[in-house]
């Protein structure tokens, strides 16, 4: 375990978890380690599956399934999916959530959902990646070495997975339903132009605004919300 540590390793793999809400939530070496930061995504996740009525949640670009186990947890009757295109992260998913009732799907983005959900999603929560890719050889070695790079890599301005997404998800979403998805601080005005080309309705999220000065950790994202129009 030292010598892991010594090398670079993230401490929760070397664990076999990481902290997630208030979960224990379960990672495996080569998987995207839940970032505190994210929290506040699942916070308005939930807080919008809550106001649906049996709504239908997805985690995407799910890695540990830290989300959907979330969303799981705290919004009893809600029918749960998660979905990663890399089979190291659904196995691991799979062990956190399965026991949970979630549905786990390995596939590019979207395509990896099952058809009947086409039209009937409440809630997708994306947490893509958005660093630009000029910008990953500055990322701390443990994130840079021992994450995959499709994990981190936005493209040129780090919204490349971003638009993808938003494009496709008009023909996902329920009339009403949103997408929410973490960006860097200063993507912000971009990343709600993006949702808006895509059709729709957007708007950032004043709950997970701003990181609080006393958790540096937190610092410097933002969560925004694009809703389908009826």
């Amino acid at each position: 375990m030292t010598a892991a540590r010594v090398a670079g390793e993230p401490l929760e793999t070397v664990l076999g978890w990481a902290a997630f809400a208030g979960r224990r939530i379960i990672v495996r070496p080569g998987v995207f380690v839940p970032r505190r930061r994210t929290e506040r995504l699942a916070g308005a996740a939930v807080a919008a599956a809550r106001a649906a009525d049996a709504p239908v949640v997805v985690d995407l670009c799910c890695g540990s399934g830290a989300i959907a186990a979330v969303l799981a947890d705290d919004v009893p009757g809600a029918a749960v999916h998660a979905a990663d295109v890399d089979p190291v992260a659904v196995a691991c998913a799979a062990r956190n959530l399965v026991p949970r009732g979630v549905e786990v799907h390995r596939g590019d983005l979207l395509d990896a959902l099952p058809d009947h959900l086409r039209g009937r999603i409440d809630v997708l929560a994306a947490n893509v990646p958005y660093v630009p890719h000029g910008e990953l050889d500055l990322m701390p070695p443990e994130a840079r070495v021992h994450e995959p790079e499709a994990t981190r890599d936005g493209g040129s301005d780090g919204l490349q997975v971003l638009r993808r997404v938003a494009q496709a998800s008009g023909a996902w979403l329920a009339p009403d339903g949103l997408l929410l998805v973490e960006v860097a601080d200063a993507q912000l005005d971009a990343a709600l132009d993006t949702l808006a080309a895509a059709g729709l309705e957007a708007r950032a999220d004043p709950s997970a605004a701003a990181a609080d000065d006393e958790d540096d950790e937190d610092d410097g994202t933002r969560v925004v919300i694009g809703r389908r129009r009826r």
